[in-house]
């Protein structure tokens, strides 16, 4: 915490941060809940001067280490959305994932939540795993929506170079039909798709601030910072962290990468991509598209109906 404190420190001198300025934070990485609340405390001693009155404070929690005591401990610092790590309600799945939960920890961690009068309550769930069924993910789904949420978050199982799951290559293939029945299910319940893997009747202001290609700070082991056309990258091995927290790389992008970024991010999400940030060829293009209605354009944004196709758009404009 020492360490965080000291990058954290200087990411606001960098970041040239003002009082008011700062509009969202997220604590991540994992398992912020195995963190005792109070260990948190002079880190929100440190950003208070720079949060807006009505900033989005988030915490992921797992369900195994989020206990009572922790989230009133978080909600006292000034947290006011919590982000549930459940990944199923299947206890065998459970397993599979090596999580250390169980279903009903799960349940009774965001029901817990909401008594707390946490308003803004998320939960993620993991499809694309072996031995997933449309059985299995509908009653995931369905037990989603009998808990008082307000934002769902499906990822599919991404395999890690040097996890256990990586000698299980099967796990990785992605299954569009499978994908797509999902986000139409999810849909279905009354949440809007923002972006490719989010849906609520709550927009993650967090999350929207990516998308918007805002400046972000990054600090902690391997939480990546931008700013302006510059990327900040700490070290992610914690021992070397902890040793010396400003040993950061910067990336250096040009006004094209910021570009072509935008474009990506704007596809893959409800933010959209301004023509004027288009080429006189990608414009030609993008009318391609608009008439053959891949495209929507409203008021000159061009705007992507199915987030699946993203990366295709993006190119294609390109091309």
């Amino acid at each position: 915490m020492q360490a965080l404190q000291q990058q954290l420190r200087h990411e606001l001198h960098r970041f040239s941060a003002q009082k008011n300025s700062i509009e969202t934070v997220f604590i991540g990485g994992g398992t912020p809940s195995t963190v005792a609340a109070e260990l948190y405390a002079p880190i929100f001693e440190l950003i208070q001067p720079y949060l807006t009155q009505d900033a989005e404070i988030t915490s992921e929690a797992n369900p195994n280490s989020a206990s009572l005591e922790w989230m009133q401990g978080m909600q006292a610092l000034g947290v006011n959305r919590l982000s549930f790590g459940v990944q199923s309600f299947d206890a065998h799945k459970l397993k599979l994932l090596n999580r250390a939960h169980t279903p009903q920890m799960a349940v009774k961690a965001i029901q817990t939540a909401k008594e707390l009068g946490f308003e803004n309550i998320s939960l993620d769930l993991i499809y694309a795993t072996l031995g997933d069924t449309k059985a299995l993910l509908q009653n995931d789904i369905e037990q989603a929506f009998a808990l008082p949420i307000n934002h769902l978050s499906a990822y599919a199982l991404t395999i890690e170079e040097g996890t256990a799951f990586e000698k299980k290559p099967q796990m990785a293939k992605e299954q569009l039909e499978l994908t797509e029945w999902i986000f139409e299910t999810i849909k279905d319940r009354g949440f809007e798709q923002y972006e490719i893997s989010n849906f609520g009747t709550y927009r993650s202001r967090h999350n929207l601030g990516y998308w918007e290609y805002k400046d972000y700070i990054g600090a902690g082991a391997g939480a990546v910072g931008k700013k302006d056309l510059e990327r900040f990258y700490p070290t992610p091995d914690i021992e070397a962290y902890i040793q010396n927290p400003l040993n950061i790389r910067i990336e250096a992008l040009t006004q094209e990468d910021a570009r072509l970024e935008k474009i990506f991010l704007g596809f893959r999400s409800c933010v959209g991509v301004a023509t004027t940030a288009l080429t006189e060829e990608e414009k030609i293009q993008a009318s391609i598209l608009v008439d053959a209605d891949k495209l929507l354009l409203k008021e000159d944004l061009l705007y992507n109906p199915d987030y699946l196709l993203a990366d295709e758009l993006a190119l294609f404009l390109s091309s």
